[in-house]
């Protein structure tokens, strides 16, 4: 699995889940960390994230 793929399967697992932990939030942190960068479609994973947190779609957990 490259590196591209991790941040797009992290935020599927929170999407399925219905809900953002700290875990999957720093696991998330540390592969952005990782690679310096982001890609498109990482970046659109993550926008679409977002937007179902602020829809009440998914829950940040603390």
């Amino acid at each position: 699995m490259s590196n591209k793929s991790v941040i797009r399967n992290l935020v599927n697992r929170a999407l399925l889940v219905k809900r953002l932990t700290p875990e999957l939030e720093n696991m998330i942190n540390h592969e952005l960390s990782e690679q310096g960068y982001i890609t498109d479609p990482d970046y659109e994973a993550l926008e679409y994230l977002m937007q179902a947190i602020d829809q009440g779609k998914v829950r940040q957990v603390s």
